[in-house]
């Protein structure tokens, strides 16, 4: 991913919020995705236990591409794959 394509996809920095509010915020921004869409977060910690949350809650839904790894700023692109899941998670 290029740095003018990176530039394009809405961000939410979650350095910039309460701990409590950060997965809330971004299980919200994943449930308005409509396919094809994409947003990027922002981290100062690896991501890894909200990628298996999503994989878990959103199974086959939801693609994560990593494009900066720390040491200090992680940075991943989450994408909208597919319209639905299985519908047993609430997800649509």
């Amino acid at each position: 991913m290029t740095a003018e394509e990176l530039a394009e996809i809405p961000a939410i920095d979650v350095r910039t919020i309460p701990p409590h509010e950060r997965h809330p915020r971004i299980f919200s921004m994943l449930e308005a995705l409509e396919p094809g869409q994409s947003f990027a977060i922002v981290s100062d910690h690896e991501p890894r236990p909200l990628q298996y949350q999503i994989e878990a809650r959103f199974p086959d839904v939801f693609g994560w591409t990593y494009v900066e790894q720390g040491p200090e700023v992680w940075r991943a692109v989450i994408s909208r794959e597919s319209a639905s899941c299985c519908g047993c998670c609430g997800g649509s």
